[in-house]
């Protein structure tokens, strides 16, 4: 959601107009994060400590590090200037993710669990932009604390790393709010509250029901409670991390794919409208056009998949269904699980598994992808221009929940997508640069900037990513960031202007 903290940052107070950054206030932002980070890091080692594993000492050298690091950056922000304005807020955030995935990807390098530099960092990177693809051939072989921990960057992850400031941003901000909109897109369905604390609260209440609550469904079905644990983390972040080299496929059971399918579809509607229904108005969440047309396209998805491995890979029905309801859900809704080879289906099913990746779900979700809101706003508008050929003279505005959307919003929506389009191109020219055939770079490339995890060909859901070349994986790294911070977010800051005083 960090999308949607950096488009409504607000300026609380006056800062010489000559100032380009607020570097004191994002270094104190930045060392307080980092010490944020050092408690979940203490987390994950108290999970070695009951699993009497020797690596918890790893998790504690990690936390003092971040505790050292982030004490430094608070004393640079001392006596900082106590405002924060949109151009500070995409500087927090960029660093935020880049220094997370840099301090949260040690525990796995110093232990020797991970003994390289690149895969490291894309593991990392892959967890907490909740992609889900990974380098690791033998999953089974970390420790609880690091397969913990592992899981844990996802579920930090899903909501974004900057919610975890929240809480502070008053204190150390002057007073700043960051308001949710409902969407990247700036369509709105109704305003959230204008007190972030107030929101941020009920927002976490939500996720912490979608992880508990699936904690006890897959303890039901048969998991232990590391495992639920971890799943669950997985799934409402819709993240994809398994604690199983087979990933779901490992418990063979109807009964947990099933669970597990319907909280990743969960997991990938738009946040705002379970907290609308919290306040009662439940009616919000079944006349959004966003969630109807997310659902629709999971439902038309599926029966085409279901009907391709009924007549071709002779798949029974409920086998058929299950398969392809689950690798739709985990597809579309860029989580990443996998039960099945989907690369040993017919190729007519890739194509869709590509539409799902790149369309993702729903915005103010955990989910990636370009979101179906655009995808509904850029049909709609394709619509009009056909019926303004018929009728020029006509007044034919693009409407999405009764509302019409600004000509600015469709500027901006299109420019997104075009930019999204072009940012996968130049990584699919790079990877293909390095050797890949065009299909695994297609493949990883979407995968990456769809935050899905799974791709195509030798990098799908039956192989990890680890034969990938080590730039391959620098690059992939990038594209993975510059998906989950919705593509402005990153390429905003390698404009010059971005940088010059005004």
């Amino acid at each position: 959601m960090d999308d949607f903290l950096i488009n409504d940052i607000h300026v609380t107070g006056n800062r010489n107009g000559n100032s380009l950054i607020n570097r004191k206030m994002i270094f104190r932002i930045l060392g307080v994060l980092l010490a944020i980070e050092a408690i979940l890091l203490l987390i994950s080692g108290c999970v070695s400590v009951i699993y009497d594993e020797s690596d918890y000492i790893y998790f504690v050298y990690c936390a003092l590090l971040n505790l050292g690091v982030g004490s430094v950056l608070v004393w640079l922000g001392r006596h900082a200037d106590n405002t924060v304005t949109r151009r500070d807020g995409y500087c927090i955030v960029a660093f935020t993710w880049l220094l997370f995935t840099a301090f949260g990807m040690l525990p796995f390098y110093i232990s020797g669990a991970i003994p390289s530099i690149p895969n490291a960092f894309f593991e990392t990177m892959s967890g907490f932009t909740t992609t889900g693809a990974t380098i690791l051939d033998d999953i089974e072989a970390l420790s609880h604390g690091m397969l913990f921990w592992r899981s844990f960057t996802q579920w930090i992850g899903g909501l974004g790393i900057f919610f975890f400031f929240i809480p502070f941003l008053p204190v150390f901000c002057g007073g700043n709010q960051v308001v949710f909109s409902a969407g990247a897109t700036g369509v709105v369905y109704r305003k959230s509250p204008p007190i972030i604390r107030g929101v941020g609260k009920w927002l976490w209440l939500i996720y912490l029901l979608i992880t508990g609550s699936l904690i006890i469904l897959l303890l039901i079905g048969g998991m232990d409670l590391f495992d639920a644990v971890c799943h669950a983390f997985a799934t409402a972040a819709t993240g994809g991390y398994s604690t199983k080299q087979a990933s779901v496929a490992h418990w063979n059971s109807a009964y947990i794919e099933y669970v597990i399918a319907i909280y990743m579809l969960l997991s990938s509607i738009n946040f705002s409208l379970y907290f609308m229904c919290l306040r009662g108005q439940v009616r919000h969440l079944f006349k959004d056009d966003e969630t109807k047309a997310f659902l629709t396209s999971v439902m038309v998805v599926t029966l085409l998949i279901t009907v391709s491995l009924v007549l071709h890979n002779g798949y029974g029905l409920e086998r058929a269904f299950r398969s392809a309801f689950f690798q739709v859900a985990s597809l579309h809704t860029s989580c990443g699980f996998g039960t099945d080879d989907y690369n040993m289906w017919a190729p007519f099913t890739w194509m869709l598994f590509l539409y799902t990746m790149v369309a993702g779900g729903c915005t103010g979700s955990t989910s990636g992808g370009v979101k179906l809101m655009r995808v509904v706003i850029l049909l709609r508008n394709v619509k009009n221009e056909f019926n303004r050929l018929m009728h020029p003279r006509a007044v034919l505005p693009v409407k999405v929940n009764g509302q019409a959307v600004s000509q600015n919003t469709l500027a901006t929506v299109g420019t997104f997508v075009i930019l999204y389009l072009i940012c996968a191109f130049v990584g699919w020219t790079l990877l293909v640069f390095m050797g890949l055939n065009l299909e695994d770079a297609l493949g990883t490339v979407l995968s990456s900037m769809g935050n899905t995890g799974p791709g195509l060909g030798s990098f799908g859901p039956a192989f990890s990513w680890n034969a990938l070349p080590d730039a391959a994986k620098w690059v992939l790294s990038f594209l993975m960031l510059i998906g989950r911070l919705e593509v402005f977010g990153i390429l905003l800051m390698f404009a010059p202007s971005f940088w010059e005083k005004h």
